[in-house]
């Protein structure tokens, strides 16, 4: 493995690396602005500049000291090379790249949103004068609305270019631009084009200041105050790796967790904003219909019930008259144990899948200039179908697919169905006709709709962000996520009720029904965790802007 010394540290890398990104994977910081590993290098920001000793090609035991500075993000790695950050010379450029950077930037550190992850303020405090000396006026530029969910603030863009790279390069739309030179020159959208892509939240997340705002988050919470939790998304089959953004029970945003192998740095608009149905609209009670009144009651009243009512429904009507209706929203692990309980009561009970919630057709969006696939929104709209999908084979017999459900209700082979309901609904009107014969309903649910207005039984259960567990992706990716925030009472995981309705010992936890899972069969299951991703490059390539 080729190594090179970075001021007096040495550090190694695989395959070919620029020396800024080798310097990130081995966790030296460079600093930068321009620079993403995931789009061209255009070298425009100047701070990554560096002094090097690079072996001289005709004696290489030799070192020769280049004699300018040279852009890190835009040098290959040279093994035996020597760099130095924090010579006289690179670390005048440095502050000489602060102060011009600042000297029409305005203070507005104590009402940025940017304020807490920003570079600028970083790097100024790391990297720049403490004073300025620049004593003129600065040159305003204007706050605009460039499109449904982004603000640019033009006096705080430092002209990286970062936005309009991802325009052109990742979501392929080129709404972005650069207008005007010099002190004039800012980032617009063509007009009569503003910034809609479906992937366009991403240049927030991207901006390396407080030029591109969320307008959704803009002015909500201060993000010092935010906890962070991993997490996967439950908006889509293609398991995108997501973070969390909370505090104090109240999700505030949700931003995208490096992933190579999935969704790279990258989630789409509906995963961005999708999450506000967390605390909307959700059920307050658990209720029992007991002739014409609805009863609310405690859990453990609830569970009894329930289980009051399976028993007899089988008692009376014999093995086979259940059926449980999973849901790909849940996890793997609430399944399992759904389905190890229903078959506990009754042992030829009916497993069925509710049906996916399917968008059109896959979008792809790629660079137009090279073609490379850059990200793909799935049409399957549904997180865990894949995870059903193996629980229902695990279970065996009995197995009932959901255009046959009609046929067998119909024929009055049911007595009572247990129902776990989509957390995202799309067919609840057709489900709730579907089911309406059977005798005993029973829905766990997290919000109200037709299926728990005419339930017999409703309990409120929790929505992904306040539940763990795993979800198993269109690729077969078995990925864990974690809670990140308390559910309302009185909702719990559906897990959890079911894990209490067997006897199992102890307190719930996704890990401990994962060992069981593995116990019984599933053993893919066993060493299922939340990876720590290192955002490392494997080859950087060259491409035109």
């Amino acid at each position: 493995m080729p190594t090179m010394e970075v001021d007096g540290k040495q550090i190694s890398w695989e395959g070919k690396k620029m020396i800024l990104q080798a310097c990130l994977d081995n966790g030296v910081e460079l600093p930068h602005y321009c620079y993403h590993p995931g789009m061209s290098i255009v070298a425009s920001c100047r701070i990554c500049l560096v002094e090097i000793e690079s072996p001289d090609p005709k004696d290489p035991a030799k070192l020769v000291r280049v004699p300018k500075l040279v852009p890190s993000c835009q040098t290959p790695a040279v093994p035996g090379m020597k760099v130095y950050s924090k010579s006289p010379k690179a670390v005048a450029n440095q502050k000489a790249v602060m102060e011009f950077l600042l000297i029409n930037h305005p203070l507005d550190c104590p009402v940025c949103d940017q304020a807490g992850e920003c570079y600028l303020q970083d790097y100024s405090f790391k990297y720049g004068r403490s004073e300025s000396r620049f004593d003129e006026n600065k040159a305003k530029k204007p706050k605009k609305d460039i499109g449904k969910h982004v603000v640019l603030y033009s006096d705080r863009c430092i002209m990286c270019t970062r936005c309009v790279r991802f325009t052109r390069e990742i979501s392929g739309t080129g709404e972005l631009a650069v207008f005007g030179r010099g002190h004039k020159e800012e980032i617009d959208v063509f007009q009569g084009k503003p910034l809609d892509n479906p992937l366009s939240g991403n240049v927030i997340d991207i901006c390396p200041v407080g030029a591109l705002l969320d307008k959704d988050f803009m002015f909500t919470q201060r993000v010092w105050f935010l906890k962070t939790t991993p997490s996967i998304s439950p908006f889509g089959s293609g398991g995108e790796n997501i973070l969390i953004q909370h505090n104090q029970g109240r999700i505030y945003r949700i931003k995208p967790r490096f992933n190579a192998e999935i969704n790279k740095w990258w989630i789409s608009d509906d995963i961005r904003y999708g999450w506000q149905f967390v605390h909307e609209n959700r059920l307050a009670e658990l209720r029992v219909a007991d002739a014409a009144h609805a009863l609310p009651m405690a859990w453990e009243q609830a569970e009894a019930r329930l289980e009051q009512t399976l028993l007899r429904s089988v008692s009376e009507r014999g093995q086979g008259s259940t059926l449980l209706m999973l849901s790909p929203f849940d996890t793997t692990e609430e399944m399992f144990l759904a389905a190890r309980y229903i078959r506990k009561v009754d042992p030829q009970a009916a497993i069925g899948l509710n049906m996916s919630r399917i968008d059109g057709q896959d979008q792809v969006f790629t660079n137009p200039t090279t073609g490379q696939v850059t990200y793909t929104i799935r049409a399957d709209k549904s997180p865990n179908r894949s995870g059903a999908e193996k629980m229902r084979r695990h279970f065996g017999d009995n197995i009932v697919m959901f255009n046959d459900l009609a046929s067998q209700i119909a024929s009055g082979r049911y007595a009572t169905v247990v129902l776990l309901a989509d957390a995202i609904g799309h067919n609840d009107d057709e489900l709730a006709a579907l089911l309406s014969p059977i005798a005993n309903r029973i829905v766990l649910s997290s919000r109200p709709s037709r299926l728990t207005g005419q339930a017999t039984m409703v309990l409120p259960v929790c929505t992904w962000a306040e539940k763990s567990g795993v979800y198993e992706n269109f690729e077969g990716r078995v990925q864990a996520f974690e809670k990140a925030i308390e559910p309302p009472e009185p909702a719990r995981a559906a897990g959890h009720v079911f894990w209490n309705m067997l006897g199992m010992p102890g307190t719930y936890s996704a890990a401990q029904v994962r060992q069981v899972m593995a116990d019984h069969g599933l053993s893919e299951y066993a060493a299922v965790s939340i990876p720590v991703h290192h955002e490392k490059v494997e080859l950087m390539e060259f491409s035109p802007l």
